[in-house]
């Protein structure tokens, strides 16, 4: 165990050349990261669940009850011992074939029982309120700590001249303002791990798992090898449109459509002008160039850029599709009279769902409103199509 410990705290790895770990112990005149730190993210966000518990019963709830969010669920199906055992022991999507024998078996025609196991899937999701809640406690989270990180960045030198991110470089004391704030989100992203697969389930659980294992990894390992001040430009510029999807989220599900369409558009103008502009041309512009000149290239170095890159990838990816709903929104105000801010009841759906789809044929429904149900699946909330679409 000792060779491995040595073996993976290798200083030629994690720290520039002629710099060790015995250089970066704390003293009385400097602290500096120290990896035993990060165990203190584990308990709070332990912490930080439970708050999350009380947020929504005693806060939220009530929030959404005065707005007369209800709490009841979909249309409950039909009891069926039948299509109950096939639901729930083979398949929550019969095909075709299965569809024309149930038919037969039961005697009823393929559009009673398509609808029957559409309802049978709506039962399982979420109501609402609920969703609503997990909204408001993550724009309250976001917001909190967006405002806490630009009011400590704006005191900060690195982001006026994020050359500062390098000068002197291992050797850059911590704060206390600085160590809270990577604490504080380093423990965030874990109870969002955990709360994952608890929380409503996704069309992008794969890519949201991936997306906070990066995040957490990245957090981590900059935190070891003292690169966190340009992290709080990192973590700053990846929270500033998060609040915004919560809020157009939170104004989905109380039916305000045109407080939901404004911050749908601000939300996705914000996404992309972050992701797509300021991130590579201010934060991949110093972690690859300014820090070459200033301190130079080394293993670490490597590997904190490509996860980065992999953040800057999915990015990209989910930028693709916010442009996609905007498409979708505009092409459907043409049609009628063109208003900039148009996102439609389907289009606001995409920012939020679960995890089932619905089928692309509704009785009692008409072509558009069904075809609305079956679009693309999407990443991070930002793209899916929602329940919400079709009233059931």
């Amino acid at each position: 165990m000792a060779g491995i410990l040595a073996w993976f705290w290798n200083e030629r790895f994690w720290l520039p050349h002629n710099v060790t770990w015995a250089d970066l112990k704390n003293t009385e005149e400097a602290t500096f990261p120290q990896a035993e730190d990060l165990y203190l993210a584990f308990p709070l966000a332990f912490c930080i669940f439970m708050v999350r518990l009380i947020f929504e019963r005693f806060v939220a709830k009530p929030c959404a009850i005065a707005l007369n969010i209800q709490a009841n669920g979909p249309q409950i199906a039909q009891p069926n011992a039948i299509l109950e055992k096939v639901f729930t022991a083979i398949t929550k999507h019969p095909d075709e074939k299965r569809l024309e024998g149930l038919s037969k078996q039961l005697d009823w025609d393929v559009r009673s029982i398509q609808r029957w196991f559409r309802q049978r899937r709506n039962q399982e999701k979420p109501s609402t309120l609920t969703r609503f809640c997990e909204s408001m406690w993550r724009f309250s989270f976001y917001l909190y700590v967006f405002t806490y990180g630009v009011r400590f960045l704006k005191k900060s030198p690195w982001l006026w001249n994020t050359r500062h991110c390098w000068y002197n470089y291992p050797y850059q004391p911590l704060t206390t303002d600085l160590h809270y704030y990577y604490i504080l989100e380093l423990s965030f992203y874990w109870s969002l791990m955990f709360s994952q697969f608890t929380d409503i389930k996704r069309k992008d659980f794969g890519i949201m798992f991936l997306h906070h294992l990066v995040t957490i990894f990245l957090i981590t390992f900059s935190y070891v090898n003292n690169m966190a001040r340009v992290g709080t430009l990192v973590l700053c510029l990846h929270d500033s449109a998060d609040a915004l999807l919560e809020a157009a989220k939170m104004a989905n599900y109380a039916k305000f459509q045109k407080m939901c369409d404004l911050l749908f558009v601000m939300f996705a103008m914000v996404f992309i002008t972050t992701r797509l502009g300021i991130f590579p041309l201010w934060v991949l512009n110093t972690t690859l160039f300014e820090s070459w000149e200033i301190v130079g290239p080394y293993p670490s170095w490597w590997v904190f850029n490509l996860l980065l890159l992999l953040i800057q990838g999915l990015n990209c990816f989910w930028s693709y599709l916010i442009v996609k709903i905007a498409c979708k929104a505009v092409s459907k105000g043409k049609a009628g009279k063109w208003n900039p801010l148009h996102v439609s009841k389907d289009d606001r759906s995409d920012i939020e769902s679960s995890s089932d789809e619905e089928d692309s044929e509704l009785p009692g429904k008409t072509p558009h409103a069904a075809t609305a149900t079956n679009g693309t699946s999407g990443t991070n909330g930002y793209l899916l199509t929602g329940p919400c679409s079709v009233d059931d």
